[in-house]
């Protein structure tokens, strides 16, 4: 990490999941999180929903099933193109599926404890019930 006046230069971090990669390029405990996620063509994130943290979600390139609604209602299913965008507050059910390769932007609410504020009801990798990466 480099700064520069008040400027701070450094590598986005890297983070590999089973469906892909996510790339956090900004991440301020207590305020915000920026995220650009490359999921490969048949690949899903978990069916989760967060209990504080808030994200809104916009599709860069591809095309991707955004499943979405309440947590204890049923879910609608919308096919996403680039631009696209779906705003998630907290409890809201979710869950992005790649059609073909995709890479969509993610900004979220930082609240303590972010990276642990997931409940996976379904996972298709094994992670069900837990905040494993």
């Amino acid at each position: 990490m480099t700064t520069d006046g008040q400027a701070t230069i450094y590598r986005a971090q890297e983070q590999r999941k089973p469906w892909g990669f996510e790339q956090i390029f900004a991440a301020d405990e207590g305020k915000y999180i920026g995220k650009i996620i490359h999921v490969t063509a048949g690949g899903s994130l978990s069916l989760q929903y967060h209990e504080h943290k808030e994200e809104t979600i916009c599709l860069i390139s591809g095309e991707a099933d955004i499943h979405y609604g309440p947590l204890d209602g049923a879910l609608s299913v919308r096919r996403f193109g680039p631009g696209d965008t779906i705003h998630l507050p907290p409890k809201a059910v979710h869950r992005v599926t790649a059609i073909t390769d995709i890479v969509f932007a993610e900004a979220s609410t930082a609240p303590p404890g972010w990276r642990e504020d997931v409940v996976r009801l379904e996972d298709a990798y094994g992670r069900t019930g837990t905040t494993a990466p």
